[in-house]
């Protein structure tokens, strides 16, 4: 009973570092995505100003879940690695060109240009494959003597390209919606703009995303239509139907918490979407979160530094975020 009750706890962290990198580096990626559609010099920097302080640490929370999985489903990850290898790889070379980008832009004039694109290219190529890997995972991976059974190509279909400019679209209209919280002016209006069709693009991609899961394995389509675990799923489309339209709303009226908190609210909802249909398993259709944990005491030893590290990090990147509070002044930063 013990180690079913460590392997959910764990099942339960991983989850929870997986969706705080998607909402605290969702609208730093998307930032990068808007780069090309900006007009001029001072709305770029204005731009990455505002993640500036905090970018690295943001993404704090996808080693910890990546690490996690590493330690405590090693089973997991010797098949998901393999599974989502090309994906995985692209996925990080694009966060190291972005980073690098973060620093090389501000020291020449020349390149900057140059900078200016791979901070655009890192950022889209680290959404895109974001999404293609969660498609992947979500379609189902083939599993035989407890490894990986599947072709090299297999990441690569219609549903997860699906979630792959779904992920694309809706990291946009985070970014958007985090500038028009943070700036003044006419930025501030310009990213307003933008995050109208990024806000209605999402929704529509949610909706096609929603409408293709049920049909991909009959266990998510008995978790959302079958009586009675329907009545609790039915819970999260009226939430998001809620959201969308607290997003659209506050967009209307020129608001700027709640356009950002509604758009952070469907990742959320979309990420208990996904959780909804996958458990008990940790890999779908046939890996559960208890075949995959490792042994208890490994558990048990690993959870005695996650739970220090966790409200550490927790606090570090809450303070982080208060002192760098408040609106971005183009020529003075925060004020």
């Amino acid at each position: 009973m013990l180690g079913l009750e460590l392997s959910f706890i764990w099942a339960g962290i991983i989850a929870f570092a997986v969706l705080v990198y998607i909402i605290l580096d969702g609208f730093d990626l998307g930032i990068g995505l808007l780069f090309p559609l900006t007009t001029d010099e001072e709305e770029r920097s204005v731009m990455m100003n505002s993640v500036s302080p905090v970018w690295d640490g943001n993404e704090t929370w996808l080693v910890l879940g990546g690490g996690g999985l590493f330690a405590v489903f090693p089973l997991a990850y010797s098949i998901v690695m393999p599974a989502l290898y090309m994906p995985i790889i692209l996925m990080l070379l694009g966060l190291v060109f972005r980073g690098v980008a973060f620093e090389y832009r501000w020291r020449t004039d020349r390149w900057k240009p140059l900078w200016d694109m791979a901070f655009f290219g890192g950022s889209l190529m680290a959404s895109f494959c974001q999404g293609i890997a969660l498609g992947a995972l979500v379609q189902g991976i083939e599993i035989e003597n407890r490894a990986y059974a599947g072709g090299w190509w297999d990441w690569l279909t219609p549903f997860s390209v699906l979630c792959g400019v779904a992920v694309v679209i809706g990291y946009a209209m985070l970014g958007a919606t985090w500038l028009n919280l943070k700036l003044e002016g006419r930025i501030q209006r310009h990213m307003r703009s933008l995050a109208w069709p990024a806000a209605i693009g999402t929704v529509i991609c949610m909706g096609l995303v929603s409408l293709w899961t049920p049909f991909l394995d009959g266990v998510y389509f008995e978790r959302w239509f079958a009586w009675p675990t329907a009545a609790f799923s039915a819970i999260v489309p009226v939430l998001v139907i809620a959201a969308i339209a607290g997003l659209f709303f506050g967009l209307q009226r020129q608001q700027e918490v709640r356009p950002f908190l509604c758009a952070q609210a469907l990742f959320v909802l979309g990420f208990v979407g996904i959780g909804v249909s996958f458990y008990p398993y940790i890999i779908p259709p046939s890996l559960t979160i208890v075949d995959a944990a490792a042994p208890d005491e490994s558990l048990r030893f690993a959870l005695v530094g996650t739970v220090v590290l966790v409200p550490m990090i927790l606090i570090y990147t809450g303070y982080a975020y208060w002192v760098f509070r408040g609106k971005i002044d183009p020529s003075e930063g925060y004020h």
